[in-house]
């Protein structure tokens, strides 16, 4: 089932509320809401950035000035601010450019249900099995996977999920689709206590194993983790490729994100 339009305007607003503006520590890392930003501040490997802001024409500028001033005089290799097309000022990119950060490709906020999306009746493709990720070896096999199907090493990402997996395992539930002994496709879920929203991540194939179905039943299987955890919302930052399967599955779009990077090389 669709969400229809009203009722997605007042998703966004919980979101935002409860996602961004009030949004929870990962393990080892401290939110802190600092003028008119929420910002997330980590150690080493871990995410730093820019969640959410209240910016105006006369106020946006000195404020990114600050936060780029924040971040590089903590020695961060990098930030980044994670931009909604519906945040304000309306040129807030442009600003942000200005000031030296860069703009990675756009992705589109969806979100479902997922009592709904928990119905879906998906069957593993022939060959397929699936394997919840415990532990190191799996983390190892989730990032095999990530290499193949995005030709990149992220190093940050391994290390956010070892950490999660130890320290905070009530907040990650990660799958992969194995073929026999070699995996094939991996998603994570991300999830706060009390909050209504979990994040889908990841769900990256290797090409070989495309157009069979493996990305729609790792949606599901969160999704039916989710219901059974009382989390109402799944939410996704989707890329153009995964977008039309999200929404013939019933997710609705809340708006398009942007992530905009800083280094201290490039700046």
């Amino acid at each position: 089932m669709t969400i229809d339009l009203d009722e997605l305007m007042k998703v966004r607003a919980r979101f935002d509320a409860e996602v961004r503006e009030g949004a929870q520590a990962d393990a080892q890392a401290r939110v802190e809401r600092a003028g008119a930003v929420v910002r997330h501040v980590a150690p080493a490997l871990g995410w730093n950035g820019v969640l959410w802001s209240d910016l105006d024409e006369g106020t946006a500028d000195a404020e990114i000035a600050a936060q780029v001033a924040f971040f590089a005089g903590r020695g961060c290799p990098e930030f980044e601010w994670k931009l909604y097309d519906y945040d304000r000022p309306a040129d807030l990119g442009d600003r942000l450019r200005a000031a030296g950060l860069v703009p990675e490709p756009p992705e589109t906020l969806m979100v479902g249900l997922a009592s709904e999306l928990a119905k879906l009746p998906v069957e593993p493709p022939e060959g397929i099995t699936l394997r919840v990720v415990t532990d190191e070896e799996g983390v190892d096999l989730m990032m095999q996977v990530h290499a193949g199907a995005f030709g990149t090493e992220r190093p940050r990402i391994r290390e956010q999920l070892l950490s999660k997996l130890r320290e905070e395992p009530e907040t990650i539930a990660a799958v992969l689709a194995m073929a026999g002994g070699t995996p094939v496709s991996a998603a994570r879920m991300e999830m706060r206590p009390g909050l209504a929203f979990a994040g889908l991540w990841g769900g990256g194939t290797i090409p070989e194993w495309r157009g069979r179905g493996i990305y729609r039943l790792l949606v599901a299987h969160r999704a039916r983790l989710a219901a059974e955890l009382g989390i109402t919302y799944l939410q996704v930052d989707a890329s153009d490729d995964s977008r039309p399967i999200l929404e013939r599955l019933g997710f609705g779009v809340l708006g398009v994100t942007v992530p905009y990077m800083w280094t201290g090389a490039a700046s």
